[in-house]
């Protein structure tokens, strides 16, 4: 009788220990399909993003020109830019500038078109198209098209000012003067109806109708309906886009590059020109790579210091249920 008790118990023991390895050789397989499929991703993410990131750390403390032996040089070519290289701090003032400047009015502008395309008038749809539309536009042939609309003597825009107000216009991407406001115009045409928008728009649609309902009992207009209800409430959403638009208005260069090279007088040289300029022209890696480090740097510190401010102005759902 306890023999038999003793096989029984022995017989479970043993089916159980057979289930187990059944179930780790199985979750086994499936790890090594996961890792199997993600293999093409992975091998690729270190071989042409984490390899080259390491690499252009290294030679950033290098005098690397191509098809040379890098030479250690330490810091030196971060004290070169930040104390000896004139364009250097030329470039920085302008993408200063152009990221003062394109970054709230952008943000207005998509926030502005969402907020009318989310009114439901007649037509949303075709409206929605027109809005997206300049942004499905690539960079270099919406920069292509502009270039001739500006145009100083045959472009649509100076004949129009020709016609109307019988003066000359500007000579726009050729002066310095105009050049930046030129490109200024140009980015917001291509970018206030572009995925800035959508978000806004999602974000809208995701503020509850009875907030509305609510402010409309207590006798709220619709501008104070949009001030005290709608901005609180899409304040994550305007957080979020104010973080993408800086770090791409501090990465602003095809537009640039194709319209001006720059120039006028340095009027438009970026910072992601100048790079270009020392790493792909004058064929200094190591310098180049010193410039899109200390890039890198401030777009880390600054992206942290909005983290750090938004707790002051952005109310997300669970805060504001509480």
């Amino acid at each position: 009788m306890n023999t038999s008790v003793f096989d029984s118990v022995a017989e479970q023991m043993s089916a159980k220990a057979l289930h187990a390895a059944r179930v780790r050789q199985s979750r086994l397989k499936e790890a090594l399909s996961g890792y199997l499929y993600t293999s093409p991703w992975t091998i690729g993410f270190l071989l042409f993003t984490v390899g080259p990131l390491l690499a252009s750390l290294y030679y950033s403390f290098n005098r690397y020109y191509l098809l040379e032996t890098p030479q250690w040089i330490g810091l030196g070519n971060y004290t070169t830019a930040l104390f000896k290289d004139r364009l250097f701090w030329k470039s920085v003032e302008r993408t200063l500038l152009w990221s003062l400047t394109t970054v709230p009015l952008g943000i207005m502008g998509s926030f502005l078109a969402a907020l009318l395309l989310n009114r439901g008038v007649r037509g949303t749809t075709i409206w929605r198209v027109c809005f997206f539309l300049p942004s499905l536009t690539p960079q270099v042939a919406a920069t292509l098209l502009w270039v001739w609309i500006l145009q100083p003597d045959v472009g649509i825009v100076n004949f129009l000012i020709r016609a109307l107000f019988g003066v000359k216009g500007p000579a726009w991407l050729a002066s310095s003067q105009w050049a930046l406001p030129a490109l200024v115009m140009i980015s917001l045409w291509t970018s206030v109806g572009s995925n800035r928008m959508l978000i806004f728009l999602a974000g809208l649609q995701g503020v509850p109708e009875e907030m509305y309902d609510a402010a409309l009992v207590d006798g709220a207009n619709s501008w104070q309906k949009t001030i005290h209800v709608t901005i609180p409430l899409i304040t994550p959403t305007i957080f979020f886009n104010l973080v993408l638009g800086i770090i791409n208005s501090f990465q602003v260069f095809g537009m640039a590059f194709v319209a001006t090279e720059g120039g006028p007088a340095y009027a438009t040289y970026f910072y992601a020109l100048h790079l270009y300029q020392m790493a792909f022209k004058s064929f200094d890696m190591g310098y180049g790579s010193a410039l899109a480090w200390l890039l890198f740097i401030a777009l880390l510190l600054l992206t942290i210091v909005q983290i750090k401010l938004s707790g002051r102005w952005v109310y997300y759902a669970a805060e504001v249920r509480r």
